[in-house]
């Protein structure tokens, strides 16, 4: 049985890596048990690990599911400069999607569902709440 997962990305400047995910995130690290690593729990038994050192040429993308995919592209435009941010949908798949990279060029990427009515239903799946 698995019940929890967390995925790692590695950067090669902490300090510098940790105020980026803390832009990404939109908030400070859950967990930071030594230097050179920082957690964040994004849902319930999911967790993003940042840690100092070699970058893996190619990894991810880490997809992250947002409300609103447009205004997400805005604010990351805005506050850390990502570039190559195109969203992309087609008819047969019920999210949106857009993929970008950190400065250590690991995959981050997003996505939207169409219908708000299966967004609002995975959050409450995972919640047990309405947002």
């Amino acid at each position: 049985m698995i019940y929890e997962m967390t995925v790692q990305v590695r950067v090669t400047d902490m300090q510098e890596g940790q105020r980026w995910y803390e832009t990404l995130l939109n908030r400070t690290p859950d967990f930071i048990p030594h230097d050179g690593f920082a957690e964040w729990e994004l849902i319930p038994g999911c967790w993003l690990q940042v840690a100092e050192g070699t970058p893996t040429p190619n990894s991810g993308p880490i997809r992250l599911g947002v409300e609103d995919i447009g205004r997400e592209k805005e604010r990351l435009s805005s506050l850390l400069g990502t570039k190559r941010f195109d969203i992309h949908e087609r008819e047969e798949v019920p999210v949106k999607w857009a993929t970008f990279q950190d400065p250590w060029g690991n995959g981050i990427g997003m996505f939207e569902y169409h219908s708000k009515s299966e967004m609002q239903a995975r959050i409450q799946s995972l919640f047990g709440k309405k947002k």
